[in-house]
Parts: C-alpha cells; sequence; structure tokens
C-alpha cells in the first residue's frame, strides 16, 4: 500500500451534507491544517432538509471548505469542479440510499449511483491527463447491502455478491465493478467501504432508530420487522469516519501484470462493529436511552407501542461484518458499543427536536 499524505491536499467530497459525508468533513478539519475540502451535494429531500442545512452550517465556519449545491449526475459540473479545484483525493459517498425506497422510485438510483459515479470515475480517470492534477486515492461507499441474503456469516469481502435483493444492492455492487474497471484499466487507485448500518447523531431519518424514536414520541406504534428476529451489525458514527479516513491515508500499490497493463489497484474493505445485535435488544435499549434523555417520560408503555411484523421486500435477516482485512491493514477496529451510541443519539434528538 501507498501512503498518501493528506496535509495541503484539496479532497473532494460527494454527499458532504449527508450524515456520513459531513461528519467526515468535520473530522479531516479537526485533524488536519491546510486542508482545503471542496463539498458537493444536491441537498435532495428524500429526508428532512433542515437535518442537511443544520449539518452543512456546522461546515461553513471553515474559510478552506468550498460547497457545491449539485448533483454528480450533472457531468459538466462534475468536470468544471475538477478542472477548476482540482483534487488530490475523492471520497464519493453522493448516492440515494435506503433499500425499500429504492422498490418505490428506481429512478434515483441509476441516476445518482450509477450515473453519477460513472461521472466520478471519468473525472478521475482524466485528471492524469497532461497538465491536470492527478487523484491518488479514489475512496467510495458500498454497502452491506450487496452481501443480499448470504447464508454465511460474518460477511467477508472474500465472499460471492452475486444476489443482490434490491435495486440499492445492484447499484452499490456494480459501483464496485465499475471502479474495478476503472482501476485495471487506468491504473486509479480505488478502495470500496462496505458500511453496515450507520447510526449516531443527526443521522438519516429514514433509518429504523430515527424512524422508531419520531413515532414512539408521537405515541405511535412502531414495526419491528421479521418479529424481532433481525440482527443488524450497528456501526456508530465516529468509527465509520475513523475508518475511512484511516482508509483515505493508504492507497492500493500500482503494479504492471504479465499482460503490460496494470494490476488494479483495487481494495474492499467492510467497516462494521463485528458485533450484530438483536432488533429487539436494540430497540428496548433505545427505549430506555430515551427515556433517560428526556425524549419519552419515564412511565412510557413502551411494550403498548410495538407491533411484531413479517420481514419486508428487499431486507436481509442479518448483517455480520467480518473486519479482519481492516484490522489487518489498518490496524483499526470499530469499538463504540450500542448504548454508549444511542444514548448520544437520544441526548442530540433531545436538543435538535426539542
Amino acid at each position: 500500500m501507498s501512503y498518501v499524505d493528506l496535509k495541503n491536499k484539496t479532497i473532494l467530497v460527494t454527499g458532504a451534507a449527508g450524515f456520513i459525508g459531513s461528519n467526515l468533513v468535520k473530522r479531516l478539519f479537526k485533524d488536519l491544517k491546510d486542508v482545503t475540502v471542496i463539498g458537493i451535494d444536491n441537498m435532495n429531500d428524500y429526508y428532512d432538509v433542515r437535518l442537511k442545512a443544520a449539518r452543512l452550517s456546522e461546515l461553513s465556519v471553515h474559510s478552506s471548505f468550498i460547497f457545491i449545491k449539485s448533483s454528480i449526475a450533472d457531468k459538466d459540473m462534475v468536470n468544471k469542479v475538477f478542472d477548476q479545484y482540482r483534487p488530490q483525493v475523492v471520497v464519493n459517498l453522493a448516492a440515494q440510499a435506503g433499500v425499500r425506497y429504492s422498490i418505490i422510485n428506481p429512478d434515483a438510483y441509476i441516476e445518482s449511483n450509477l450515473i453519477g459515479f460513472y461521472n466520478i470515475l471519468e473525472a478521475c480517470r482524466h485528471s492524469y491527463d497532461e497538465g491536470h492534477t492527478p487523484v491518488e486515492h479514489l475512496v467510495y461507499a458500498s454497502s452491506s447491502s450487496v452481501y443480499g441474503s448470504n447464508k454465511k456469516v460474518p460477511y467477508s469481502t472474500d465472499d460471492k455478491v452475486d444476489n443482490p435483493v434490491s435495486l440499492y444492492a445492484a447499484t452499490k455492487k456494480s459501483n464496485e465493478l465499475m471502479a474495478h474497471a476503472y482501476a485495471k484499466l487506468y491504473n486509479i487507485p480505488s478502495t470500496g467501504l462496505r458500511f453496515f448500518t450507520v447510526y449516531g447523531p443527526a443521522g438519516r431519518p429514514d433509518m429504523a432508530y430515527f424512524g422508531f424514536t419520531d413515532k414512539l414520541r408521537a405515541g405511535k406504534t412502531i414495526q419491528i420487522f421479521n418479529y424481532g428476529n433481525c440482527k443488524r451489525d450497528f456501526t456508530y458514527i465516529d468509527d465509520i469516519v475513523t475508518g475511512v479516513e484511516k482508509v483515505m491515508r493508504k492507497a492500493p500499490d500500482r503494479a504492471t501484470g504479465e499482460d503490460g497493463l496494470p494490476v488494479p489497484p483495487y481494495a474492499l474493505y467492510n467497516i462494521g462493529n463485528n458485533h450484530p445485535e438483536n432488533l429487539l435488544d436494540f430497540v428496548q435499549i433505545l427505549s430506555e436511552e430515551l427515556i433517560r434523555a428526556g425524549v419519552l417520560p419515564e412511565d412510557y408503555d413502551f411494550d403498548a407501542h410495538k407491533e411484531l411484523v413479517p420481514m419486508q421486500p428487499g431486507d436481509v435477516p442479518v448483517t455480520y461484518a467480518d473486519t479482519s482485512a481492516l484490522e489487518r491493514d489498518f490496524g483499526f477496529k470499530p469499538s463504540t458499543n450500542l448504548r454508549n451510541g444511542l444514548r448520544k443519539f437520544a441526548e442530540w434528538y433531545k436538543e435538535f427536536y426539542m
């Protein structure tokens, strides 16, 4: 692996107003001096835009943060950004997220996750043209959803993942294949990260823990899928961001194969907690922490507000990350336990919404 010095660099982060993107930008400014971050986000209304605006306002205090409101599906805009700012490191976190939404609005996934990522790959490719600044490392978000309904756990990046159970998962697997092809053809050092159920303060309202909180607070009933027999490898946002930053600093090595073409400088890692939690246990801890934070009253009757229901289309019963490769190559493993993570979420929720 080749060390990538992030000091004095221009870093492009797509999806910069998103949950992971905004937290990554914050961390980069905290850990690095003399760094310029270009953030792109289309600020769509898939969920509460006020949340995205609040994240952006925290970033706008940094004079070397440049924000561009646009979609990476706009090829001309992407090319202009690369021509004008010449990023040396690119982190693609822009994507239409959500498994269930991909069933009712597939167009959004094709536009952002396929066309958008293709535009980023093309811009990285042409960064090696004469007179341009070459991209030293492309890091991009994949997802644990690519594992589909694989029976073998924990999920390893060596596993075969050819049977997606949602369009969202199919687009993420496509990203990995596209990045591999561009790494092979154009020698672009690329690393894909399969994120496992990311949660934390100012997260995505479409995620279960956030939606459950909204409904419980409104006195509504929450539906717990697969009768509570789902397990998820919940991974706290700070751990995810630490993993991304560590990966940014080490790019896969370039080498030439026997065919005279590049051996693809390409890598894939899981970033998960390596500790799946039962959904019923998760919801119990969440309710306790919401009461502790004052989001719910102390006498809240949680059992009266939950309903066990069958599995939803596109869902899988378990996610469980094998993180041994991440530990081996970066000496890092996520470590935030669920109660501590949900406590921070509950405290943030109380402050933001109440």
